[in-house]
């Protein structure tokens, strides 16, 4: 048996494999760890430009002194206003916010073209009277006007505005538009040309016209009414008509006793902006307070309403931050660009079927996931550590103002989920380009969903519970602690203080240590359920969904006993009919009630059906198939394409599993050893499969070290290999992989399967694309190697399994159609001789006059143009009869050319497939 190698060896092996395949791809592996550098200075200089505007004079905060003088001290400035504009950004500072007079709101573009303005409101009351003399205290009949103190006098009167409010009263549209005041009054003169007065805020003056708007009041029935004139005015189809209509009350049962009132406001809020709008609903309160304070004390009693102010406010941003603006966003794209290259690489390795040659050559599970997980947890810690160190380096707030210590737990926490995650995917996909499309897909549909929909749920009052919910996705669980490090790094910007520390993850709006736990439980239940799959799905012809109650399962038994002769259908005559199969038959039901360690295989009525699909009929690729193979034979296994050739050695290796039956390598079952068979075998498959980046030694030298050869042993065992095989000389051993020609792999794909002495070998074609003097090289490299072990081998060169095989099978439609040596098979299936001979065609029926008279069993096997075969039996014709048949022939007419021949071996095949096929046919 062979010496197998240890978990730490396999892991060694296939570790300096991968700095090996690594070192050749050294470039891209630093592309893709720089890429986060290159996002950084990308985000620096976004965020250079952005300070560089916010640094010019109109979009600087400032304060100044009410006077224009520079005497006056901190607290008497007024700040968030510039004494050149009014607008200034809303993150500035304004301890001491401006006063503006209270506007009513007025309908937009109410004036008609002859210039007057006109206004409806609309009341109503359960007592008439009561309420009509109410509205006819509302509005001043003339304006009161002080010219020393303009923005004073303004609050005697009803200042209106068709501006649109803004989100705060730090500045107010009715005075900073161009669009003009109202006066709004019951009478207005007939100029209405208006008059500009000057106003000054905060040490600035400013001209500001002013109009007269005539309010005029009208009654309504009742309070439903004036809902449906509203409504109707709102809704109606005529856009042009001009809305006239300022307010509404509704009185209710108001009277000296008491008030009551119902108030209909304007706004001219547009429902589709994003941000609230101010509603200007005080100076309409007013107005009939006032109107009832009168009606009660008389008219001298005023109610003076003289200004509205915003509260003071700090500065909310002193500069755009813009990695923690677009922290949740762009961040999450950067983290997960690393999850369609750990994908695609898994399936890369599926799709060539390179993992499962190198299982086939003895690697082990565990070693595989370990140096696999080992080697992409080093790169994402390198992708992160870039990402955080030039980040902070580069002076993004993003980094250097949060904790690194939780940074690297939540990285570090998250990189091992993606692998996990990325393990478990990997094993759906067949195709990388299926598996990079959805990864990218997933990528970038991830950040869009967290940054426009998820992100929402997180600033609304969402139910905590269904936001931990959706943090169970891992891309949203990703999405959420970057937004908490971009809010906690912004908030710190603005306040002076540090980002997110330790003792903020118990802050219940928090939403890192949640993440942390959600994260944390996944990584290791997502990277068990991948693990598990792996074993079902992935590996080869994949084990049973309960092969971790392997211990507890009754193992299949080594012998059947006695096996029973039952056969379906036409099958019985063809078995019957070829007694050097039922031979082999009954030597396989021998070995196994009698087991030996001679034979290294042993295949027990092995079958392989696919069922039908698409409509069509299920087909056997192999069907009750019983050999034994012995230490120290090459077989080889002819038969027609589609033959069933393939579909057995797939058995044999573990890429597919047996429909029924069982067969035995070195004692072992394959349907519940494999692994162990895996150790003692090597393969030949019919494609290359090969890694193009590595050459030919390191390749022998990474199988070598799976097979437990060490130091010189190992050394000397690949330069046999090497110069047996013509891969040494010229500097092909240490030429890539990808550039070498067909038959070079193919020469190095048969060094593979030799190295390290396996005792059991399966050769499919391998001498395919080979020259001449390849192919004599390679036999004799075979010849060699079967001394030991044995060798099943498929070809469809007959000289090639004249040369190397011992015994040869003959596959037709899945079944074997006879067995033995060559020469048996050609004594037993070619006992003819094929006697042809050339002549005009006018002589055809002369030459098979002739044959017929050398013996009548002669059988016409071929015609065409005077050209003619026979295959005449070996017991009915002597050589010399022939040849004294053919002298008298060529004194009757001429002879072109004649030949006798012994049947060949491709004779034979020909014969023994068409046979089959005919019979296939009638049954």
């Amino acid at each position: 048996m062979v010496n197998h190698s240890s978990f730490w060896t396999q892991a060694n092996a296939l570790l300096r494999k991968n700095l090996t395949f690594q070192k050749r791809n050294v470039k891209t592996n630093l592309r893709l760890i720089l890429f986060p550098v290159i996002l950084c200075i990308l985000l620096v200089l976004i965020q250079t430009l952005i300070d560089s505007q916010l640094d010019t004079l109109e979009s600087k905060c400032a304060c100044a002194c009410p006077d224009k003088s520079t005497t006056c001290n901190n607290s008497e400035k007024v700040c968030g206003v510039q004494n050149s504009k009014q607008n200034q950004p809303i993150d500035c500072v304004i301890p001491k916010p401006p006063e503006w007079p209270p506007v009513l709101q007025l309908p937009s573009a109410f004036c008609k073209a002859n210039g007057t303005c006109p206004v409806k409101v609309l009341f109503t009351a359960n007592n008439q009277s009561f309420g009509q003399i109410l509205s006819d205290n509302m509005f001043p009949s003339a304006p009161i006007v002080n010219d020393s103190d303009i923005m004073a006098s303004l609050a005697w009167n009803v200042v209106g505005s068709e501006a649109n409010p803004e989100e705060t009263y730090f500045n107010e549209p009715a005075f900073t538009s161009d669009r003009p005041l109202f006066y709004v009054q019951n009478e207005c003169p007939e100029d209405n040309s208006g008059l500009t007065f000057p106003y000054q805020i905060a040490g600035t003056t400013s001209d500001k016209e002013i109009k007269c708007a005539q309010c005029t009041s009208f009654w309504r029935k009742s309070s439903s009414d004036i809902n449906n004139e509203l409504y109707n005015l709102y809704k109606r189809d005529n856009k042009s008509e001009i809305d006239d209509v300022a307010s509404a009350f509704d009185f209710l049962d108001s009277n000296e006793e008491g008030f009551n009132i119902t108030v209909w406001y304007k706004t001219n809020f547009m429902p589709n902006t994003d941000s609230p709008t101010l509603l200007r609903i005080p100076r309409s309160v007013n107005l009939i307070s006032n109107a009832y304070l009168q009606f009660l004390r008389g008219p001298e009693t005023k109610m003076l309403f003289e200004f509205v102010k915003e509260m003071p406010k700090f500065s909310t941003t002193v500069s755009i931050e813009i990695a923690s603006l677009l922290g949740g966003l762009f961040f999450t794209w950067v983290v997960l660009q690393l999850f369609p290259v750990i994908l695609t690489s898994l399936v890369y390795e599926k799709q060539q079927k390179l993992r499962i040659m190198m299982k086939m050559h003895g690697l082990g599970d565990g070693p595989y996931w370990m140096i696999s997980y080992g080697y992409f947890l080093a790169l994402s810690v390198s992708y992160m550590l870039c990402f955080v160190i030039f980040g902070s380096v580069l002076g993004l707030k993003f980094f250097y103002l949060n904790d690194y210590s939780i940074q690297f737990v939540f990285y570090f926490i998250y990189i091992n989920l993606q692998i996990s995650l990325a393990f478990l995917l990997s094993s759906f996909f067949s195709n990388v380009r299926t598996a990079t499309v959805t990864a990218y897909i997933a990528v970038f549909g991830t950040g869009l969903l967290g940054g426009f929909l998820f992100q929402s749920f997180i600033d609304s009052p969402f139910p905590r519970g269904w936001i931990i919910c959706m943090e169970l996705y891992p891309g949203f669980a990703l999405y959420r602690g970057l937004y908490e490090f971009a809010q906690s790094a912004a908030n710190a910007s603005n306040s002076g203080a540090y980002g997110m520390r330790w003792q903020d993850l118990s802050d219940s709006s928090n939403g890192m240590k949640e993440v942390l736990i959600i994260m944390f439980v996944e990584w290791k239940l997502v990277l068990f359920v991948a693990y598990y799959i792996d074993q079902v799905l992935s590996t080869g012809s994949g084990k049973s969904p309960f092969f971790f109650l392997k211990g507890f399962q009754k193992k299949p038994p080594l012998s059947f006993g006695k096996p029973g002769i039952q056969r379906q259908g036409s099958k019985v005559l063809t078995q019957i009919e070829k007694p050097d199969v039922i031979q082999e038959r009954e030597k396989v039901e021998q070995l196994l009630l009698e087991p030996t360690v001679n034979h290294a295989i042993v295949c027990y009525d092995l079958k392989k059906f696919y069922p039908g699909r698409d409509g069509n009929p299920g087909k056997f690729a192999v069907r009750e198939l019983f050999l034994a193979v012995s230490r120290g034979e090459c077989f080889g296994m002819l038969g027609p394409n589609g033959a069933g050739k393939t579909s057995f050695i797939s058995m044999m290796i573990g890429l597919t599993k047996p429909t029924s039956g069982a067969a035995y390598v070195q004692g072992l079952d394959i349907r519940a050893h494999m692994d162990e068979i895996y150790t003692s075998m090597g393969v030949c498959p019919q494609h290359d499969l090969l890694w193009e980046s590595l050459t030919g030694r390191e390749h022998l030298l990474f199988y070598g070290r799976l097979k437990n050869l060490k130091g010189s042993v190992l050394t000397q065992a690949v330069e046999e290999s090497l110069k047996s095989l013509n891969l040494f000389h010229g500097g092909v051993a240490d030429k890539q992989a990808g550039k070498y020609s067909g038959g070079m792999k193919r020469r190095l794909s048969v060094a593979i399967s030799l190295i390290g002495d396996p005792k059991v070998v399966y050769m499919d074609e391998p001498s395919t694309g080979l020259d001449p003097a390849s192919r004599k090289c390679l036999w004799s490299v075979i010849k060699l190697a079967k001394r030991d072990r044995a060798i099943i081998l498929t070809t469809h060169s007959m000289e090639e399994a004249e040369a190397l095989c011992d015994r040869l099978g003959i596959f037709v439609d899945g079944s074997l159609q006879c067995i033995g040596n060559p020469k048996e098979l050609k004594g037993r299936y070619g006992g003819t001789y094929v006697f042809t001979m050339t002549t005009s065609s006018d002589h055809e029926k002369d030459v098979e006059n002739m044959v017929q008279q050398l013996t009548p069993n002669a059988n016409k096997i071929y015609c065409l143009s005077g050209t003619q075969k026979f295959e005449l039996p070996k017991e009915d014709v002597k050589i010399a009869n022939v040849f004294q048949a053919v002298e008298v022939a060529k004194r009757r007419f001429t002879v072109f050319a004649w030949g006798l021949a012994d049947t060949t071996l491709e004779d034979v095949f020909i014969k023994v497939a068409r046979e089959a096929q005919a019979f296939d046919t009638l049954s």
